[in-house]
């Protein structure tokens, strides 16, 4: 009975292979069964401390550039999941001072008018007491009524002085031709701002009535800080067959007439009035696109508090993720440096564009054609112009 259970010569009862593989004993153990204790022991036999570490390490990181860089990852991969807009038609734009009105009409396949139109310049107002001042300047000549509103509320529901009202003796050369409203605030705190926003521009198709408006007059709908040259608005008031609704493409800088984003602001629009079919609005409205017909200056405020209060106020003011971001020492670094202050990528559509705008917006030493007031005033404006990135505290 020894036959089956005896060893042969030199055998013994020992492998001569690795028995402390439990990974291969649980394969075999476990062949064609569910997962066992077993097979969770072995994974965990393979997890080293190094592993356990760099897990510990490596998690922890994730969740923090996430957490601080998630705007500029979502923002570089926006090319992913949006397409771009739909191209404007552009018109080319025709201007010499020597060259006569009825020439520059014809130039861009228009006529010309026995009468100019009567224009309005409407416009909802924050903080920007420095730049209304050099657009309603550089458009005097030609507008026949300038209508402004402003709220005792930011689009974010803060309480707000109502700065015009206080600086309105700066403005005594346009007095006789100013419509002015107030539209008091509805201080939802935690609501979307653009509804706030919307709320007040529906305020100024009222008082864009109370001035007066007819149809086919002219009516200049932009920001504050979205400035037509004059010679644009005068063409477009003498000529005969412009569009309906004529958008206008505006030199983009940032901080000051220093830093040149790029010639694409386009919010800016030109309107002939229709009783009851023209609204006041800040998108687009039409294909039609002017070239070269102005200048967008944004964050261009003489104080860092004005910087700090719109930061604050404006309908992105969610961009204001950390504290730190609202530091005055930080601001002023990041005004002279060209770098933005929310720390995002540039908002673009195609990679290309965003890699070829990422890092500072480089130095512009020009100072031709800008607004003729801001020129012959460089001495109180003189935070606008190159070379002149420091600010008042205020």
């Amino acid at each position: 009975m020894w036959n089956k259970s005896r060893l042969t010569e030199g055998e013994s009862r020992y492998s001569s292979k690795k028995t402390d593989d439990i990974c291969s004993e649980a394969n075999d153990e476990d062949s064609g069964r569910t997962l066992s204790m077993s097979r969770l022991k072995c994974i965990k036999y393979g997890l080293d401390m190094k592993a356990y570490l760099f897990l510990l390490v490596l998690v922890p990181m994730c969740v923090f550039v996430i957490y601080v860089h998630g705007p500029k990852i979502t923002s570089f991969l926006r090319p992913l999941w949006e397409k771009p807009p739909k191209s404007f038609h552009d018109i080319p734009h025709y201007y010499h001072e020597n060259v006569s009105m009825e020439n520059l009409c014809k130039l861009h396949g228009w006529g010309i008018r026995e009468h100019p139109r009567r224009v309005f310049d409407v416009v909802l107002f924050n903080n920007e007491v420095d730049i209304l001042k050099i657009r309603w300047k550089e458009l005097d000549p030609y507008v026949t009524e300038f209508v402004l509103l402003e709220s005792n509320s930011t689009f974010t529901g803060l309480a707000k002085p109502l700065f015009f009202s206080a600086n309105r003796g700066q403005f005594k050369f346009v007095e006789s031709r100013l419509t002015y409203g107030q539209c008091p605030g509805r201080f939802r705190r935690g609501e979307n701002p653009f509804i706030e926003e919307a709320y007040q521009r529906l305020a100024l198709d009222f008082l864009l009535k109370q001035a007066g408006i007819q149809d086919d007059d002219l009516l200049i709908m932009s920001d504050v800080d979205e400035i037509p040259s004059r010679h644009t608005i005068n063409l477009l008031r003498w000529c005969d067959g412009i569009p309906p609704i004529l958008h206008l493409r505006l030199k983009n800088y940032l901080y000051s007439f220093e830093f040149l984003v790029d010639n694409n602001s386009w919010r800016a629009s030109v309107h002939r009035y229709q009783s009851g079919k023209t609204k006041y609005a800040h998108y687009r409205h039409s294909d039609d696109i002017l070239a070269d017909a102005g200048w967008h200056c944004s964050f261009c405020f003489r104080h860092i508090n004005e910087f700090i209060f719109k930061m604050k106020a404006y309908s992105h003011f969610d961009r204001v993720r950390f504290s730190h971001f609202l530091n005055t020492k930080r601001i002023q670094r990041i005004i002279c440096r060209g770098e933005n202050l929310f720390d995002m990528l540039p908002e673009e559509y195609t990679f290309k564009e965003i890699i070829g705008k990422m890092g500072p917006i480089p130095h512009s030493y020009s100072a031709v054609y800008l607004p003729s007031y801001l020129l012959e005033n460089a001495h109180k404006y003189k935070f606008l112009l190159p070379g002149n990135c420091l600010r008042e505290s205020g």
